[in-house]
């Protein structure tokens, strides 16, 4: 499998931009891995353990299960996303890299198909100054497109641009749904 591929699945990225401009006075909580990024890296929960509305924090070992955020509940073009990926749900953030931000080269680990996780993410806004790379090649998202990306592989991001770079970022069980979508044999049902 190819460790990035774009999924055969599109929204709009009006509706996500307009959820998005709904609920970002609520504020943007600082990521917390500070020594990956220099510049503004930061999200906003939707999802998070125990539904707290200010942990950006995916944390894997949490015993506390995942639930909505009460912005979700205010964003109807974000839950339609959610709708249209029918696997269990875990981390769901918008996460930001303002301009001349950037995130250096790292792994994230148990974060790939065979690990029975996977991160998707729609860009909601971009411009063509960021610079994605996955194992060193170049990759290309677009407002709307849904990717797959193998994030135990090395991965940096540059915002060369005038804007920011804001995607919603699901993290999420591998089920056969997966599996099929991607055409391989999932880990679990």
């Amino acid at each position: 499998m190819h460790p990035a591929f774009r999924l055969p699945i599109n929204f709009d990225p009006v509706a996500l931009q307009r959820d998005l401009d709904a609920i970002t006075g609520n504020g943007w909580v600082a990521h917390f891995n500070t020594p990956y990024y220099k510049g503004d890296w930061s999200g906003i929960p939707l999802r998070s353990v125990g539904g707290e509305p200010n942990r950006l924090y995916p944390d894997p070992v949490a015993q506390t299960p995942y639930a909505d955020t009460p912005l979700l509940a205010h964003c109807p073009a974000f839950q339609h996303v959610l709708a249209r990926l029918p696997f269990p749900h875990l981390a769901v953030r918008l996460l930001r890299l303002t301009p001349d931000s950037s995130i250096r080269e790292h792994k994230d680990y148990n974060l790939g198909f065979e690990d029975g996780e996977i991160r998707l993410h729609i860009p909601i806004y971009t411009n063509p100054d960021v610079e994605f790379r996955l194992a060193g090649e170049q990759i290309v998202m677009l407002p709307g497109e849904c990717w797959y990306l193998d994030f135990n592989l090395p991965h940096s991001v540059a915002n060369r641009g005038t804007t920011d770079r804001i995607h919603l970022v699901v993290d999420g069980v591998v089920n056969d749904w997966v599996g099929e979508l991607f055409n391989l044999p999932s880990h679990q049902s």
